[in-house]
């Protein structure tokens, strides 16, 4: 009996002792119109709050976060919180059709997770239609209390947010792209923290700016929250030394140049090595091959304390088409993998995949050319559903919503690299379907995502919700399964959400699927998710009570 008694006290004892370390963080996220004025012209945009970008959430690791979101758009709207890892709590995931239905106007949801294990950078935005171009912010998750970076201490941190901004409304953009079948119009400008910096001949156009003091070093959370663009991030004569991506620690390295896809985030340090000065900070994108980019450069400043002169310390921004310098980023990424923050890479694998991505072309009889351009995974092109995924598994209600025959392979192999010469003109044309992979609870899964020349090859920055995975190895062409294998990184592969698939080649992930839900799977360039790049993962449940997705909450938004 006393046994038993000081068990229960006990418990009770460290149940508190998690409580008074874990918080729970409110916000309230309010959907409104604002008129923004950008290159010399003025239009009403979506977002939170009156802000563009958002509001940054503020929370320390394993924090409960939540959010209150209330409609007050003509839009259906909902929110998806970005490298989160949703442990059972799908229900708040927030990709529309997929977890819930959307939020309508007038309407409210409030979106509850914990982010259980996780420290750093992350981002939310809006995940349905474009409405993410002006709908996001930053996620800062800090450690524990008294739980040190695996870094110096740097003297203070600033939150660096990239995007993108069109003069026209996005959802014109996108929808006259899907009643035509052509591409979608380019963005015309880049902003950093929602600024294009000086554009001649346009007086309200401004530059953020930094300031810092010599000797002092700066952590700079940084987000590409832009809609198509993989981008580089420079300040002119600065190192910056990386120390995580997306918030997972990374072993230290100094660069020059950063390279983030659409959805991936860098912690890195600066030092600030010189007496006094103005630098100049900019973003430019990054496009390989034949495929159209807005070309524009966003300014910012980086300016000394006691600085009297107005002279622009500058430096030139790496070519459009520097595949070096974003591969060398990409590729020298390695986790932390320390006593404290161990990487473990799954070394036994249970389903052993190979997604072959790109673009095609279907038939439109209301299309300008009678076909319209699709993208795929496997020759399928996805077919979002009238009613969230989620919900239909749950209540086991999948008939005539999906299906759990999605191809872990291309059913019909080719040439995936070797130019349109090579590749039969039946796989210029797909099939439609909605379609998921099942996977049982812990199973562990690697996939091959094989970037293809269909048309055009292109760099593919491609996110999984619902889990993390490891980088293991990524390469030009064709995967040999034979060769390939051999070289892979099992001892401090990368750890990441979102990683770049590069022009005509092949990146190989792994991740082990602990989270019972429906998780998205998709490429994170816009425009091909609005083509049909994507599928989703349908994680079974475990045994244990813990192991299994809880019943949705009362207020989940009906389509």
């Amino acid at each position: 009996m006393a046994y038993s008694c000081a068990r229960i006290f006990l418990l009770v004892f460290l149940s508190l002792l998690y409580l008074a370390e874990a918080n729970i963080r409110h916000f309230k996220f309010n959907v409104v119109m604002k008129n923004m004025t950008k290159l010399c012209s003025t239009k009403p945009i979506v977002t939170i709050n009156g802000k563009f970008p958002g509001p940054t959430l503020y929370a320390r690791e394993d924090d409960n976060v939540i959010v209150n979101l209330t409609n007050n758009v003509s839009y259906n709207v909902t929110i998806h919180w970005h490298g989160v890892k949703q442990l059972r709590t799908g229900w708040s995931d927030g990709p529309a059709y997929i977890t819930q239905c959307p939020v309508q106007p007038g309407g409210t949801f409030v979106y509850n997770f914990t982010l259980t294990g996780q420290r750093g950078t992350l981002l939310w935005h809006a995940h349905i239609s474009w409405l993410r171009a002006t709908v996001h912010g930053a996620i800062v998750i800090l450690p524990k209390r008294g739980v040190p970076y695996p870094f110096p201490r740097p003297h203070t941190e600033k939150t660096i947010v990239l995007g993108e901004w069109w003069k026209s409304d996005v959802e014109d953009v996108i929808k006259q792209s899907t009643q035509s079948g052509l591409p979608p119009n380019l963005s015309d400008a880049h902003t950093i923290n929602g600024l294009t910096g000086p554009i001649t001949g346009c007086n309200n156009s401004h530059g953020y700016t930094i300031h810092v003091e010599t000797g002092k070093s700066y952590l700079l959370r940084i987000i590409n929250a832009a809609v198509n663009d993989e981008l580089f991030f420079k300040i002119a004569r600065h190192n910056l030394t990386v120390v995580e991506a997306d918030a997972s620690y990374t072993k230290p390295f100094n660069t020059e140049t950063l390279f983030l896809g659409p959805g991936q985030t860098a912690n890195a340090i600066l030092t600030a090595n010189h007496p006094t000065g103005n630098f100049l900070m900019t973003i430019s994108p990054f496009m390989d091959t034949v495929v159209p980019v807005n070309n524009a450069t966003a300014t910012a400043f980086l300016r000394y304390k006691n600085t009297t002169t107005k002279s622009l310390t500058v430096s030139k921004t790496p070519p459009i088409n520097a595949t070096s310098i974003a591969q060398n980023f990409s590729d020298t990424l390695r986790s932390l993998n320390s006593r404290n923050y161990p990487t473990n890479v799954p070394l036994k694998i249970d389903h052993s995949l190979l997604f072959a991505i790109g673009v095609g072309v279907n038939p439109c009889s209301t299309c300008i050319n009678g076909t319209k351009t699709v993208a795929d995974i496997n020759n399928v092109t996805f077919v979002m559903p009238t009613m969230a995924l989620l919900q239909s598994h749950y209540f086991n209600k999948s008939q005539g919503v999906f299906t759990d025959d999605f191809p872990g392979r291309p059913l019909t192999p080719f040439d995936y690299t070797g130019g349109n010469n090579s590749i039969p003109l039946s796989n210029l044309q797909t099939k439609n379907g909605t379609q998921v992979y099942r996977l049982e609870f812990n199973a562990t899964v690697q996939i091959i995502i094989q970037g293809t020349s269909v048309i055009a090859p292109e760099s593919h920055p491609t996110h999984l919700h619902g889990s993390n995975f490891f980088v293991v190895g990524k390469g030009l062409g064709n995967f040999d399964p034979l060769m390939d294998p051999k070289k892979f990184n099992l001892v401090d592969p990368v750890e990441r959400n979102t990683v770049n698939v590069p022009t005509a080649g092949w990146t190989a992930i792994r991740f082990i699927a602990d989270n019972p839900g429906v998780w998205f799977f998709h490429c994170h360039l816009e425009v091909h998710t609005s083509w049909g790049l994507k599928m989703a993962f349908l994680v079974e449940d475990g045994k244990g009570s813990n192991e299994k997705l809880p019943p949705p909450p009362s207020d989940l938004p009906k389509c």
